[in-house]
């Protein structure tokens, strides 16, 4: 058979050496700009491509040291001609070539292209190649090592400047964090990723390669910019196809390292707003962002030319499937590629890596989506990146399994697996979880706080901290002079009104002062009323029965104290009551009289017991137990108006009544209840058919 003929304007390029020494080349695909890498035997029976199959494996072994045979040779041949790198001079090649058309068509309709590329896809705006040849020598100084020395120190000194005025930096970060903030970090972003990309681009051209596009690619309906630099694959030098991965960070990074020095030095006002947007937001895109290997950011391109593994994620996808089939199986399969083991394991572990990343980040998006914009669009967004990522990629896999059935069941390991696998879905699907967990503060059913009614000085102190007193009795005496002169000032006007009046009654002549004199004594006594009154209020008496807890410390006679200064708490005889706050997807395993358990945080008390007393049904609006809110090192999410905390979600309050004596502080925990079995499938499932209900139910 015939070999098939390269296209004509195809080139070839010295490669990098592998990892073991042996050399490798390029091909470069101008038309679909696409590089392929080829091997020694690869470049030596092409460069002597032509006539049979025999042909080049005889020639190759009598020209070289190479023992090839007619099956890599055509080996070869169907790499090049199932990467389109060969001409069709036949009938049979044009239809085997219109018959791929026709296939991808068919399996890329409008629909499947939709969803395939939703996640990922680029939009071409310019062909910037002559632009950046002209740029070029005008900011080739930004490569220099006087430069690059230069940003150094300005990094080192803006950093230290930084540190020094560290609170003024971080309030103006909290201060940012508004419409306007996000607005500035907008354009910070668009300025910032111009230059990100125009580094790379000049970089690129600096070694001469040609930079064809530069435009705007969609990562999930996110706008990036990005610019085709694939033709560094052509570089040999790993070192310079490094810079140009690099340059994008690099030049964020000597953004940054200005930015934050002109920070440190410029007066208050816009400009200097402007210049900490800039830093800080660069810092954040450059280090967390970029240097991620697991998108096809420059940390991946990085990752693959330090590595020297090109399409380092397919290549990783396939070692983590054959993997797992091994382990699984034990097929005794060759691996997709000969590696050491331990790169082999590597390889597999960034794979899963990889898997797992994407699918928190995609269904993250769709959350984000969901609460902030779209509630439906978020909804199908979940719905098909778990068909995408999850339900798809296992079926796929499972498909492999059915065609190597065979080979499967020809072994005995799959038994074992079969066993883990039982086992696992056996604590997937059994409801073995028959406990609610719900955080909870524990505390006296009735809590009584002391205060003053007007500021006073204490006299004597009547209670000790835990004692028990009846309800009336007085537990702190306080006297306010102020009081006392009012009193004496009311009681001798009313002693002199009254003897006024006596002297009206027996005066013919004055009855007619008799009314206003007999109004003005009842003022008088009904003032003299209230502060009598108000000086039995300086007594503190106990509300009811019960026991005396926190007084304020070092209460001495003669201190003075305010209104505003609780004096103590007054735990009522009555029931332990442990507060929960149960999620609203658990709210239907529970009922009255559930048994209960109540945990406290810490060593210092035991756990109590107990049973359900009463369930709200209306979620909480406000949470009144700050002590238990995310900010406060709590378990329940919350959001913050003003002075109020309003739970994320819904949350029931459930009253758990518990055996034993109150403790004589309150105390946080959390709650476990009794409740119907659930099983891990169950509670996804329900928490997916609650969402559905809610946005497409009404």
């Amino acid at each position: 058979m015939m070999l098939p003929s390269l296209r004509e304007e195809l080139s070839l390029h010295a490669g990098p050496p592998t990892l073991d020494g042996a050399p490798t080349w390029t091909i470069r695909d101008p038309v679909r700009n696409r590089y392929f890498r080829i091997g020694w035997a690869a470049f030596e029976a092409l460069s002597r491509w032509g006539g049979t199959a025999s042909d080049v494996a005889q020639a190759v072994r009598a020209e070289t040291t190479i023992d090839m045979s007619d099956e890599e040779v055509e080996d070869v041949a169907k790499f090049i001609q199932g990467n389109q790198l060969t001409q069709p001079k036949s009938h049979a090649d044009t239809a085997r070539l219109a018959e791929r058309a026709a296939a991808s068509t068919a399996k890329h309709s409008t629909f499947n292209w939709l969803l395939h590329h939703y996640l990922f896809f680029r939009i071409p705006l310019v062909r910037p190649d002559r632009f950046l040849g002209d740029l070029l020598p005008l900011v080739g100084w930004l490569g220099g090592a006087l430069f690059h020395w230069a940003t150094g120190g300005a990094l080192t000194l803006g950093l230290v400047l930084v540190v020094r005025q560290w609170d003024v930096f971080t309030a103006t970060l909290v201060d940012t964090f508004s419409l306007s903030g996000l607005v500035s970090y907008g354009v910070a972003l668009s300025s910032v990723k111009v230059i990100h990309e125009l580094a790379h681009g000049l970089t690129a051209k600096h070694f001469g390669c040609r930079v064809p596009t530069m435009g705007v690619a969609f990562l999930v309906m996110w706008p990036v910019l990005y610019t085709d630099v694939n033709e560094t694959w052509t570089l040999a030098s790993r070192r310079q196809r490094l810079l140009v991965g690099a340059a994008g960070i690099m030049a964020e990074l000597a953004v940054a390292a200005w930015a934050t020095l002109l920070w440190a030095f410029m007066p208050e006002g816009p400009l200097r707003q402007a210049v900490f947007v800039l830093a800080a937001f660069t810092w954040v895109s450059s280090l967390i962002i970029n240097l991620s290997p697991f998108m096809r950011f420059d940390g991946y391109f990085l990752a693959m030319d330090a590595l020297e593994m090109p399409n380092l994620h397919p290549r990783a996808f396939a070692m983590a499937k054959w993997w797992l089939r091994e382990t699984l199986f034990g097929l005794g399969e060759p691996a997709p590629e000969a590696v050491s083991s331990n790169r082999m394991r590597a390889m597999a572990l960034f794979a899963f890596a990889v898997w797992i990343y994407r699918l928190v980040l995609f269904l993250g998006i769709a959350v984000l989506v969901y609460h902030f914009f779209i509630k439906a669009v978020g909804v199908l967004l979940f719905a098909v990146e778990i068909g995408w990522f999850v339900v798809l990629p296992i079926w796929n896999e499972v498909k492999e399994w059915a065609r190597r059935r065979d080979g499967i069941v020809g072994k005995a390991r799959w038994r074992r697996s079969l066993l883990a696998l039982g086992l696992a879905l056996s604590v997937a699907i059994i409801p073995w979880r028959t406990r609610v967990e719900a955080p909870a503060m524990l505390g006296a059913q009735v809590t009584a706080p002391l205060f003053l009614p007007v500021p006073a000085r204490l006299e004597k102190v009547l209670a000790t901290r835990g004692e028990h007193v009846q309800a009336g009795a007085p537990l702190l005496e306080f006297v306010a002079p102020d009081l006392e002169v009012c009193k004496a000032v009311t009681t001798a006007r009313l002693a002199g009104k009254n003897a006024e009046l006596m002297a009206v009654r027996l005066d013919t002549f004055g009855r007619e002062r008799l009314s206003a004199l007999t109004e003005e004594v009842s003022r008088l006594q009904a003032e003299a009323a209230g502060l009598d009154a108000e000086t039995r209020r300086l007594t503190v008496t106990a509300p009811h029965d019960g026991i005396f807890l926190d007084p304020l410390p070092d209460l001495k006679q003669g201190a003075w104290l305010s209104p505003r200064q609780q004096l103590g708490l007054l735990r009522a005889d009555g029931p332990t009551i442990a507060t929960a706050y149960v999620a609203e997807d658990d709210l239907d395993r529970i009922e009255d009289g559930a048994e209960a358990t109540f945990i406290p945080k810490g060593l210092d008390h035991p756990r109590m017991i107990g049973k359900v007393v009463s369930i709200e049904h209306s979620p909480v609006k406000i949470l009144f137990d700050p002590a238990l809110a995310a900010p406060h090192g709590g378990d329940i999410p919350v959001r913050v108006e003003g002075q109020t905390l309003v739970p994320q979600g819904g949350y029931y309050r459930v009253q758990v009544q518990l055996e034993g004596a109150p403790p004589n502080i309150k105390l946080i925990g959390d709650v476990q209840i009794s409740g119907q079995g659930q099983s891990l499938v169950g509670r996804v499932v329900r928490s997916a058919l609650v969402v559905l209900v809610r946005e497409w139910g009404s």
